[in-house]
């Protein structure tokens, strides 16, 4: 069914069964309820705490009590891009979206920093997450308020001698701040 198909359909629909529809969308998909719960109550900060929480134990898994080994990373950067992918989905704010991409990005650092990865695809990965974050501060008009987060991105990178830390420094060096 097309989009016009649809607005034609859904004219023709009266008021109560307008709601009788939707509310049986609510009740059979879950992504409509997720949509609706947070349209109607958007906790974003909730939202962004328990997200940074998620991607956080990506690279520091919490050890459960009572159990005497810790459990290893798995440092999945598609935690993350669910995560994004949702936020973006339902509407969440610009300036948290672009934080949680950051976030990303700097708890993978805060990782290497402690712990030698020799996975090339880790450091390509978190080159592609770089330029995702910069083009979406870009395309929204934000850059300015992340500008400091993303040079000190770009500098630990330089810090922690990643192999493609000049790709990070050509992001950076083609914006205008």
């Amino acid at each position: 069914m097309s989009k016009r198909d649809l607005k034609k359909y859904l004219a023709e629909l009266n008021k109560e069964q307008l709601e009788e529809q939707i509310i049986e969308l609510y009740e059979k998909f879950s992504p409509v309820k997720v949509y609706y719960d947070f349209a109607f109550n958007p906790k974003e900060d909730k939202l962004l705490q328990e997200s940074r929480t998620k991607i956080s134990h990506e690279y520091f898994p919490v050890k459960k009590p009572g159990v005497k080994w810790r459990p290893k990373a798995k440092m999945r950067r598609s935690v993350a891009q669910k995560i994004i992918k949702h936020f973006i989905v339902l509407g969440v704010d610009s300036f948290v979206i672009a934080d949680i991409m950051l976030y990303n990005i700097e708890i993978a650092q805060t990782y290497s920093a402690e712990n030698f990865i020799k996975q090339e695809l880790f450091y390509k990965s978190m080159l592609n997450s770089f330029e995702q974050a910069v083009n979406f501060a870009i395309s929204n008009g934000i850059l300015g308020e992340f500008k400091a987060r993303i040079i000190a991105i770009q500098q630990e990178t330089i810090q922690q001698k990643w192999k493609n830390k000049y790709d990070f420094e050509a992001i950076v060096d083609k914006i205008d701040f």
